[in-house]
């Protein structure tokens, strides 16, 4: 496959991808030689100490390899402290307390908007939760809160895994995208097969198995793929969405992540599936690209995440393109708050038109929410506009 020309990494970098290399390898030497293409991405991505999200490399931002909205702009976690603040002020209603945990917070600029933004609305939780794996991402979002909003430091904790039970509002921003999926292709006779990762002349490469059983036999199968299809299935995020949906006992859910309902996402043009790699800010398309130092993603498919949401007992409450949920949760009347004369005005300027641009994040990226055993008044905030819940 060829790659384009980017930017060689640093002599630490490189040894500690050939090193997941050699991780990898046993791996598939324990495996019979053959790997899902689920199980290597997990591995390219969490594996301790070497792994993307698990490593020491910088990863958002302009020292890294994407831009998230949070690192783009303020505003963006403004609006969704609107969101939650009204999550939080139906459930006092209720006479109840609610918190607010969220996964995977990245460089921890999303948790320091949030957590500002609900002290301006008088809605501050007594505790915000993280769901983070990566030590070393744990650091940053603690030293970025603690530089942002130290006086509200003590009010967060980092968690292992999903509490038991959770009262609140729950938010992830890109999170659904990087979990494992599986690569299934329909060849030109119909017959379903997994796409796996094999070791071809040193180096890795593909080879397909056929799919004739199993769990994932059945999500391929009642997706109806053309012949002549590659694609991605997500099993773990649908069980993901599950868990989240089992472990809320009260109050709303958000996932804000690039990606299309199901008719967008298996359209015929789209055969060769959504699977990226995100290097130095440049998109990669082979995923044996310095594993390790490389992003891999998969767009998100919305109508599978509703499919679990809406079977695991939870309320849809809207599903919009991110520009109609960020403008109707306010986004230009924060801008004008700060005024021309504000010295960042300008930069934020752009960054509202990178954020709802449908040229650049606007369209593709989209907002889901739901609620459980949550009476609320009104739609939330950023879903009383454009609704986008007949495409799932």
């Amino acid at each position: 496959m060829n790659t384009p020309q980017l930017p060689a990494p640093g002599a630490d970098a490189a040894a500690a991808s050939a090193a997941l290399v050699g991780r990898i390898q046993e791996a598939l030497l324990a495996a019979g030689g053959w790997l899902p293409f689920s199980d290597y991405m997990r591995l390219a991505l969490y594996s301790p100490g070497l792994g993307y999200y698990s490593g020491g490399a910088a990863k958002f931002g302009a020292e890294g390899d994407f831009t998230t909205a949070p690192e783009l702009s303020p505003l963006f976690g403004a609006c969704i402290a609107d969101t939650a603040a009204a999550v939080l002020a139906a459930l006092a209603e209720q006479g109840r307390h609610g918190d607010v945990l969220e996964f995977g917070a990245g460089t921890g600029k999303l948790a320091a908007q949030l957590l500002l933004g609900l002290e301006r609305l008088g809605r501050l939780p007594a505790r915000y939760s993280v769901v983070d794996l990566s030590g070393e991402l744990r650091e940053r979002q603690r030293a970025t809160i603690a530089t942002s909003a130290p006086h509200l430091l003590d009010r967060v904790e980092w968690l292992d895994a999903l509490p038991e039970t959770f009262t609140g509002f729950v938010v992830g921003n890109e999170v659904l995208d990087a979990m494992p999926c599986a690569l299934v292709h329909r060849d030109a006779a119909g017959r379903l097969f997994e796409r796996g990762v094999v070791r071809q002349d040193g180096a890795l490469g593909w080879q397909d198995r056929p799919l004739t059983a199993g769990p994932l036999h059945a999500l391929a199968t009642a997706l109806e793929l053309p012949n002549g299809y590659t694609t991605e299935i997500q099993p773990e995020m649908h069980a993901f969405v599950r868990s989240v949906a089992g472990m809320l006992s009260t109050g709303a859910v958000l996932w804000l992540d690039y990606g299309f309902a199901h008719a967008e996402y298996y359209h015929p043009e789209r055969h060769m599936g959504t699977l990226i790699g995100h290097y130095r800010h440049h998109t990669v398309h082979d995923p044996f690209f310095w594993p390790g130092l490389t992003d891999l993603t998969c767009h998100v498919d919305f109508s599978a995440v509703y499919r679990e949401a809406d079977a695991a007992g939870l309320a849809l409450e809207g599903y919009a393109p991110q520009a109609q949920y960020l403008l109707g949760a306010g986004l230009l009347d924060k801008l004008a708050a700060l005024g021309p004369d504000h010295p960042g005005y300008l930069a934020q300027v752009a960054a509202v038109q990178k954020l709802t641009s449908p040229a650049e994040m606007g369209d593709l990226f989209k907002a889901i929410a739901f609620s459980k055993d949550l009476p609320l008044d009104a739609l939330l905030p950023g879903f009383d506009g454009r609704d986008d819940s007949h495409k799932l």
